[in-house]
């Protein structure tokens, strides 16, 4: 769109003066200056209510979940722990006796010992 100069500006001053007289054109300069300070007004205050509702929304934590998981501890016999031969018992049929590992709480989740030792590493990765 070409910008509009002053030898333009004043043809177009020329135009409105003819064509609505001389005592319509300041009432017809009033209405369009009220019409765009209320124009104005209302985009700010469209533009500051969307502000302060971005504002709002990260300003709030966000949710934090707090996992527990348990694992029950199991008694080991002694018999579990013996070796056995192969002919008697396929290793296929034998279970591992299960054991709660240690845990370590880092911020709201428990995790395990081999979790924290990687977390660990990670934090001097970073920091080195």
């Amino acid at each position: 769109m070409p910008n509009i100069g002053p030898a333009e500006l004043i043809v177009i001053l020329l135009v409105a003066l003819v064509v609505f007289g001389p005592r319509k054109l300041p009432e017809l300069g009033k209405s369009l200056g009220a019409g765009l300070r209320e124009f104005r007004k209302s985009t700010q205050s469209l533009k500051d209510e969307l502000d302060v509702g971005l504002n709002d929304k990260s300003a709030q934590a966000a949710p934090t979940q707090t996992i527990h998981a348990t694992v029950p501890a199991q008694a080991v016999s002694a018999a579990a722990v013996t070796p056995q031969t192969q002919a008697a018992a396929p290793a296929a049929d034998v279970a591992a006796p299960v054991t709660a590992a240690p845990t370590a709480e880092v911020g709201n989740a428990e995790i395990g010992n081999a979790e924290v030792v990687n977390l660990e590493k990670e934090k001097e990765a970073v920091h080195s």
